[in-house]
C-alpha cells in the first residue's frame, strides 16, 4: 500500500516498513497505488492535484482527507477523479480501514459527505420525474463493468475477469459517469439501479 507525500523535485513514499524514494517523477507515478490528498494545499488546489494524478496514473486510487465539506468542493473533487472523500478528524484505525476498503475497490465517504451526495441524488431523481425519460444506452462492456462494481468487485478484480487493464476499467467508468450524469461509483450504482439498468 502506498501513500504519497509529494514535494518539489523529490517524492517519498512511506511503506508499512521503510521508505521508497524517487528522484524521477515517472518512477514514482508508476509505483503509486493509493494517494492521500488534502484540498487546502498552500501552493495549488488539491482538486488540480487529483486531476493531474488521474491523468498521469489512471489506475491509482485517490483519497481526499480534508476539512472542506461543502457541496461544491466535494462535487469538484469527485468530478476530478477522487475515489473517496473523508473529513479530517477520522481516527487512525478508521482511516486504515478506509484505506484498505479503497484498495479493495470501495469508495469510503464520511457520513456527512454521504448524506450530501444522497440528498443531491434524491433531488436529481425528483427533478427527473417530469422528464420524458429517454433510455440511457450503455455498451455491453460498460454494463458488464457496472454490474461487477455494483457487486463489490475491485478495479483489479474487474480488470482481471474482463481481461482488460485497470486504466481501461477507469476509462469505461468515466464513460458511464458521463452517460448517467454522476461523479462517483456510489452515484453510478444508485442511478443505474434507479433506471433499471442493473439489478
Amino acid at each position: 500500500m502506498l501513500i504519497t507525500d509529494v514535494r518539489a523535485h523529490h517524492i517519498s513514499i512511506p511503506y508499512d516498513s521503510g521508505v521508497a524514494s524517487f528522484r524521477q517523477g515517472a518512477s514514482a507515478i508508476a509505483a503509486l497505488d493509493i494517494v492521500l490528498v488534502d484540498i487546502g494545499l498552500p501552493d495549488i488546489s488539491g482538486i488540480d492535484v487529483i486531476r493531474e494524478l488521474k491523468a498521469l496514473c489512471p489506475g491509482c486510487n485517490v483519497l481526499v482527507v480534508t476539512t472542506f465539506g461543502d457541496e461544491k468542493t466535494v462535487t469538484s473533487a469527485l468530478e476530478a477523479g477522487a475515489d473517496g472523500y473523508l473529513l479530517k478528524g477520522t481516527g487512525l484505525d478508521e482511516l486504515k480501514r478506509d484505506i484498505h476498503a479503497l484498495q479493495d475497490g470501495g469508495s469510503p465517504l464520511s457520513p456527512m459527505i454521504a448524506r450530501k451526495l444522497l440528498n443531491r441524488l434524491q433531488t436529481k431523481a425528483v427533478d427527473k420525474k417530469s422528464d420524458s425519460g429517454g433510455e440511457t444506452k450503455l455498451t455491453r462492456r460498460e454494463h458488464e463493468i457496472l454490474e461487477m462494481i455494483a457487486k463489490g468487485f475491485s478495479y483489479a478484480e474487474t480488470s482481471k475477469i474482463c481481461s482488460i487493464s485497470a486504466a481501461t476499467v477507469h476509462s469505461h467508468l468515466k464513460s458511464i459517469y458521463r452517460k448517467l450524469e454522476v461523479h462517483s461509483k456510489t452515484e453510478a450504482v444508485y442511478e443505474a439501479r434507479r433506471r433499471s439498468l442493473i439489478h
